[in-house]
């Protein structure tokens, strides 16, 4: 399902604003903070000594109601910086941002109004209150002021709306099915990996979560063995003066974290890329080795705000399955198509379709405005000669250049965004990389290609669970079999069939609880055990293993030898 619509941002900056005046209008006492949109609608943060309540959030949506029936009109104002202050003077949190805007230079700000309300935003908004016909409130949390844990606590409410209501009763729907597929709580159920207060942010993989993320890395591995891929492992902590010169610390380190050693400053990695160069530089190559294709999986670090975190999807600390192709000026469209082929591949695989989406150069960018153009319409070229349609993402590139991104489709239609292949003319020559042509010339410039596949290793891991709510396939479940014998005197020859399937290479597990056979399946379902062998009298005499899946299925008796074969073609496939 794509619920994106014409003008979504207009609705959704100004359901925040009609929001933030229901909130004022039923608690006159209460500050608001900041009320952006995100990829799944809006919210707003507001400083009220009482916390929100369900049924608070339904007198919310009932006075945002009778506001819109009042077809308001919302109205752009620009102030100086006086006005501003004067106008928000008993909000210290506005102030705050006025001061930083005055700080960073500006002489005005905006605002939008709209009644007696007045906010201050960059926009877009719609003409009037009106014209949102249908949203909801959809749920409450905390956040810190500027995501300080240190700075005042204020409460969060999410919402969404729609042009009308059919399509808010679609997206209520998705949501409930979403909630079912909730990768924290599987994750949770599963026992793949938790989260603790002790490291915000930064997940903490169980067994079954560890050999997931294995499988994904070793399958990765093996399509970067076929694809002439060499690999690299860099330092995640490394010298303030390596990310001055890649660009980072000038334009990305609001998201990096920072420590002194030896009074000297240093930074955890939000990125690879620039070790990976330090390993080129290390020789001169020569134009017969390219291309070059390195790749890493690279822990990364990169700072978020705690009202932001979410689960898998959102981190502070992931490790990206990236890869750097050195690569020839002639080289460089044949390994962009080499790159889109590889990231369908193992989509495919996993049974996902997907969207492509070009970035173009953002506001705060390193290089040439030639640099740019040429890599912009070397992307533009390569996926109408691979005939992929795309959409155009103005002024969302990376810092260093241009990019396709893959946006997965999920089984519920939902979007994620994967993959990204991004062509860089910027840092080969930041870093002074070069090689040796056929002339024997030593200063020829490469270009280089930064890309991931799964992206964040630790989304991906997310995105799959929701995806499959689960039910792994066998060649990714940590739950891959069950065996469950019903009385006592099967657990001897159910010890030796798993033994067997154990020797096999299969991650088998053996309950011998003393409880009712039908529980026992019950829970092995439960926990998506892909295949459950019940072992009675029968199969001890006849030695075979009763076969169920966990859709419920009785697929009957079976030779163990002839069920261990079957099922290792099912993981080879891949199925």
């Amino acid at each position: 399902m794509d619920f994106k619509f014409k003008d979504q941002d207009k609705f959704w900056h100004s359901s925040a604003h009609l929001m933030a005046q229901a909130v004022l209008q039923l608690w006159p006492k209460a500050k608001t903070t900041i009320g952006p949109t995100i990829e799944t609608g809006f919210y707003y943060d507001f400083y009220k000594k009482e916390p929100f309540t369900p049924n608070d959030l339904k007198k919310i949506e009932e006075k945002m109601k009778e506001l819109a029936k009042k077809d308001q009109k919302i109205i752009k104002k620009t102030l100086t910086i006086a006005e501003a202050k004067k106008l928000f003077k008993d909000n210290k949190f506005k102030i705050e941002l006025i001061e930083e805007l005055k700080k960073a230079g500006e002489k005005k700000v905006t605002a939008y109004q709209q009644s007696e309300f007045i906010d201050l935003c960059q926009g877009p908004h719609l003409k009037s209150t009106g014209q949102i016909k249908a949203f909801k409130l959809t749920k409450i949390s905390s956040a810190y002021w500027r995501g300080d844990s240190n700075k005042p606590s204020l409460q969060r409410i999410y919402g969404i709306s729609f042009p009308d209501k059919k399509q808010l009763k679609k997206y209520l729907h998705l949501l409930q099915e979403a909630e079912k597929r909730d990768h924290r709580k599987i994750g949770a159920k599963l026992d793949l990996f938790s989260f603790h207060e002790e490291a915000p942010g930064m997940p903490f993989y169980h067994d079954g979560g560890v050999y997931l993320f294995k499988t994904l890395v070793l399958f990765m591995r093996e399509e970067l063995r076929k694809r002439n891929y060499i690999e690299a492992k860099t330092p995640i902590l490394m010298h303030k003066n390596l990310w001055l010169k890649s660009g980072h610390w000038d334009n990305f380190k609001e998201n990096m974290y920072f420590t002194k050693i030896d009074e000297q400053e240093n930074a955890l990695k939000p990125m690879n890329c620039p070790g990976q160069i330090l390993i080129y530089k290390e020789k001169l190559h020569s134009y017969k080795e390219f291309p070059i294709r390195m790749a890493e999986f690279g822990l990364v670090h990169r700072h978020e705000l705690s009202g932001v975190l979410s689960g898998l999807f959102r981190v502070r600390v992931f490790t990206q399955d990236d890869a750097h192709v050195f690569c020839l000026p002639s080289q460089l469209k044949d390994e962009i198509k080499n790159l889109i082929d590889l990231a369908h591949f193992i989509y495919k695989t996993f049974g996902f379709d997907y969207e492509v989406e070009l970035s173009t150069k953002p506001k705060k960018s390193i290089g040439t405005k030639e640099m740019w153009n040429k890599a912009e319409k070397i992307l533009k070229e390569t996926l109408k000669e691979k005939k992929l349609d795309y959409k155009l993402n103005p002024g969302e590139g990376a810092f260093y250049g241009p990019k396709i991104d893959f946006h997965l489709k999920d089984a519920i239609g939902r979007t994620h965004q994967c993959a990204t292949i991004q062509v860089d003319f910027s840092m080969p020559d930041r870093y002074n990389l070069t090689y040796m042509d056929e002339k024997g010339s030593q200063d020829k410039r490469p270009v280089m290609l930064h890309r991931t596949i799964f992206g964040s290793m630790e989304r991906f891991i997310g995105v799959l669970i929701e995806h499959y709510a689960g039910n792994f396939p066998l060649w990714l479940n940590p739950n891959q079999i069950i065996i469950l014998p019903i009385a006592d005197r099967h657990n001897k020859f159910a010890q030796q069939v798993k033994d067997e399937f154990f020797k096999a290479g299969f991650r088998v597990v053996l309950d011998t609880k003393v409880e009712s056979t039908s529980k026992k399946i019950r829970e092995a379902q439960l926990n998506k055990f892909n295949y459950i062998l019940v072992i009675g009298d029968t199969e001890v005499k006849n030695k075979t293993v009763n076969v169920r899946t966990r859709d419920n299925k009785v697929h009957g008796e079976k030779k163990v030898d002839d069920l261990i074969k079957k099922l290792k073609t099912e993981v080879e496939d891949k199925k």
